[in-house]
């Protein structure tokens, strides 16, 4: 598998991880962040300033959705870029990064402090799941890292049987 590829699973890996984190919590404690409402109020606030009008908010819902998978994929992606042995130390501060942005940055956006900063509980919990998704796209880069490895000590690097 090349290495792009590779980059890119992992980075799903992480914006999956985070994701299902979320979206599950948010069902279990009020004090849960809401990244979706940020996105959300992003998308909203986007469409405005160009003229448009949003669609509703059950539609916003999911634009925001994708829009955080497909953002979060490529920012987690970077875990598995450049050493192997170091995809930990990459994706722990990506994730860590992410957490303390998503904590200290809505507010100076005009986004709202609320989703992601209204107790202690929501900055901590915020900034451990950002945390959890850099460590996960990190986790599947070295798990891909390895079967890379294995695969071309059986076929080769070619591809071809050694």
């Amino acid at each position: 598998m090349n290495k792009a590829l590779q980059a890119l699973g992992s980075g799903v890996a992480g914006a999956c991880a985070l994701t299902v984190i979320h979206q599950t919590a948010k069902r279990v404690t009020d004090k849960a962040p809401r990244a979706d409402i940020l996105g959300m109020r992003a998308i909203a606030r986007t469409m405005r300033r160009a003229g448009g009008d949003p669609p509703p908010d059950d539609q916003l819902f999911w634009w925001s959705l994708v829009g955080d998978l497909v953002s979060n994929s490529l920012y987690d992606s970077l875990a598995a870029v450049g050493k192997g042995d170091r995809a930990w130390l990459r994706g722990g501060l990506l994730g860590l990064g992410a957490g303390v942005g998503a904590v200290a940055l809505p507010g100076p956006l005009g986004l709202g402090t609320r989703p992601t900063n209204r107790t202690r509980a929501t900055q901590v919990m915020t900034i451990a799941w950002y945390l959890a998704g850099g460590l996960a796209a990190a986790a599947t880069a070295r798990c891909l890292a390895r079967v890379g490895e294995e695969r071309d000590r059986f076929v080769g690097p070619e591809g071809a049987r050694a």
